[in-house]
């Protein structure tokens, strides 16, 4: 007699947050045969097309805080990583010195309050590595899709927190 049995896995974000937004760092790479990465294209001026991991390396469950910052001439998005996802950009861009970073994010619509298909928000050459977990950038987006991101990105935020301290 056999004895079958499932487990479901524990998903670290409730559903309410997986459909808030998403937020991912992509590393640059070399081609890679196998599959493992791809060519993107992010679309700012001037246009940036890169090879990158087709895993990121941050996600949404990784951020503590995020803020639509105005800056002369446009907008910029400032990200505080928790403890492991900062531990994770200095490890990255310690290693990465002169690659880029491509961030992809998706947030929900206002009309139809669906999580749109997003898009390439930046590319982000690593110039020094960042040791506080503050990334700050300029988004390819309006300060109305900036102010929705930041919007969703803090709603997981407070689900992913409040998850850790039913966990604890």
């Amino acid at each position: 007699m056999f004895l079958v049995s499932g487990c479901k896995s524990l998903n670290p974000l409730p559903d309410k947050a997986k459909t808030s937004c998403t937020l991912r760092l992509h590393q640059e790479v070399v081609p890679d045969p196998t599959g493992r990465s791809e060519n993107v294209t992010v679309h700012k001026d001037p246009l940036i097309t890169l090879n990158i991991d087709r895993n990121p390396f941050l996600t949404e469950g990784n951020v503590k805080q995020v803020k639509v910052i105005d800056i002369v001439g446009g907008i910029a998005l400032s990200v505080q990583f928790d403890r492991q996802g900062s531990w994770l950009l200095e490890q990255y861009t310690s290693a990465t010195r002169g690659r880029h970073i491509a961030i992809f994010s998706q947030w929900h619509d206002e009309k139809s309050k669906e999580l749109n298909a997003g898009h390439w928000l930046a590319a982000i050459k690593v110039t020094n590595h960042i040791t506080d977990g503050l990334l700050i950038f300029t988004p390819d987006a309006t300060k109305e899709e900036a102010t929705s991101i930041a919007k969703g990105l803090n709603e997981v935020a407070k689900d992913v927190h409040m998850l850790e301290e039913q966990i604890k």
